[in-house]
Formats: C-alpha cells, sequence, structure tokens
C-alpha cells in the first residue's frame, strides 16, 4: 500500500517492507523497494542489502535509482566493507568519510570504488530479527557525514526498515516451510487415500481378505519399481492389467506377509 501524503510515507514503507506473503513474492525485487524507500526518505544516492548465509555474500539488491552503482559497491564488499563489519558485529557502522577512510587506507577497494562514483559518506545498518542476522543494509550519499541525514534519527529510519524487512524474510521462510509441509502432508494423505482405494477394489474383485490384496498390491510395485501409491492409481484408472495384479497372488507369498490374520497396513 502506498500512501500520497509526506507524512504517510514512512509508514506505507514499513508496511511494504513487512508485506512478504505474495503469491507472486520475489526476494530480490522486494529488497531492491526496501532499498527505494530508503533512498527517498534519507535523500541518499543509492542504497542496496546484501544478504548473508554461513558467512558469504549472498544475493545483492540495489535501489532502482543508480542501481548498477550500487550493485557495484556492493559487490566490491565481497572482500570487505561497511555491510560485513555490521553483520560481523550485529550492529549499525556509523556514517564515515570516504576519504578519510581510504587516507587511512581503511577498506582500500571499496573505498577507491565509492570515490570513483563521488560517494562521499557511507554506512550500513544490520538486517536482523532479534538474534537472527540476515545481511545488512548499505546507504550511499554524496555529502559528509556531518550534514548527512543518516545521523540520528535518519541512521535509526534506517535501521527500522532493515528491522521491517529482516522480519518480512523471516515470516515468509516460514510460510514457505508450511506450505511445503501441508503440500507433503496433503500428498501422503492423498496416496493413502488411494492405496486403500485399490486395495478393497481388488479385495472385492478377487473375493480374498484385504490383506491379501494388499501384498498383492505392494508386490506388483516392487517388481516395477513403482510408488506405492502410483500403482494404486493405476488400479484405479485400469492401466494395470488386473491379470498381471492378481499373478502376485496366484504365485504365493513373500515372506510372513501372508500369514493368517496379517493386516498389511
Amino acid at each position: 500500500m502506498r500512501y500520497a501524503t509526506r507524512e504517510f510515507r514512512p509508514a506505507s514503507a514499513l508496511v511494504e517492507a513487512a508485506d512478504t506473503l505474495a503469491e507472486d513474492f520475489d526476494a530480490t525485487r522486494h529488497l531492491q523497494r526496501v532499498s527505494d524507500h530508503c533512498v527517498e526518505l534519507l535523500n541518499a544516492r543509492a542504497a542496496g542489502v546484501m544478504l548473508i548465509d554461513g558467512g558469504r555474500p549472498v544475493s545483492p539488491a540495489a535501489s532502482s535509482r543508480y542501481e548498477r552503482l550500487g550493485l557495484d559497491l556492493l559487490e566490491t564488499q565481497l572482500g570487505g566493507g561497511p555491510c560485513l563489519e555490521s553483520y560481523g558485529s550485529g550492529r549499525p557502522v556509523p556514517p564515515v568519510s570516504i576519504r578519510v577512510a581510504h587516507a587511512a587506507a581503511r577498506r582500500p577497494g571499496f573505498t577507491e570504488r565509492a570515490l570513483r562514483h563521488d560517494i562521499v559518506t557511507t554506512f550500513a545498518v544490520p538486517l536482523r530479527r532479534r538474534d537472527q542476522l540476515l545481511g545488512a543494509l548499505n546507504v550511499f550519499v554524496p555529502t559528509p557525514p556531518s550534514r548527512h541525514v543518516a545521523t540520528p534519527p535518519g541512521r535509526e529510519v534506517a535501521q527500522v526498515l532493515a528491522d521491517a524487512a529482516a522480519l518480512g524474510l523471516q515470516n515468509r521462510r516460514a510460510y514457505t516451510r508450511c506450505r511445503t509441509l501441508s503440500g507433503q502432508l496433503q500428498q501422503a494423505l492423498s496416496g493413502r487415500v488411494r492405496i486403500e482405494q485399490a486395495k478393497g477394489m481388488l479385495a472385492e474383485r478377487w473375493g480374498v481378505r484385504a490383506d491379501q490384496a494388499f501384498v498383492a498390491l505392494r508386490q506388483y510395485a516392487r517388481r516395477r519399481r513403482l510408488a506405492l501409491d502410483r500403482a494404486a492409481g493405476m488400479v484405479i484408472e485400469g492401466a494395470a492389467a488386473d491379470a498381471e495384479v492378481r499373478r502376485e497372488i496366484d504365485e504365493g507369498p513373500e515372506g510372513p506377509a501372508w500369514s493368517p490374520g496379517h493386516q498389511g497396513v
């Protein structure tokens, strides 16, 4: 949701940063929108998010404004920079002068590239949800730290945006896990229903016990290296020749499965 009035822009940004349950959700596009909000609210040149998994940077996303600049500065930090520092400490990296850091030989690769893009100041905040760190949000501005709007409360705005984005990503992961588990359970339930249906059909058709029909179905599936529910589906759909399945009964049991009273399930 987007609001037209300036007063609601921060609220709109937070809602969008936390909203990750859409069916067409794309993490890179989502983090780009978070970066766009950061640029807009803080009057920055560019911004970007670096997700970090297992200590290694993955999936950089930069604001649509000066996107190439943002991606370039994020990728330059693979060997070290504000994003990795913020992620490593779990704390914000305050606004620092690129020229001062470059003169002190701090992050030389990153600071040299930033100077080429006329970036004067940068800062970063961790992307976190409670104790879990997911990455960092980096902001790039063309003004010195003393005049930069990202000193508090501006930097706090960036941190709140980053926190909302982390919450949204965690919710998305939980949602995806639930959807996957639900699908697996539904598939297992559907397979069980097919097996029971096929077992009942065979038992009635042949005039045998349900456990005998089940063993025949299972042996049929094993001989043809089919999943049991797939073999059951073939029986229900008539794709499995009745004579071939019945042969498993006529040729006799394998092992104790045919002992009296065995239920086969």
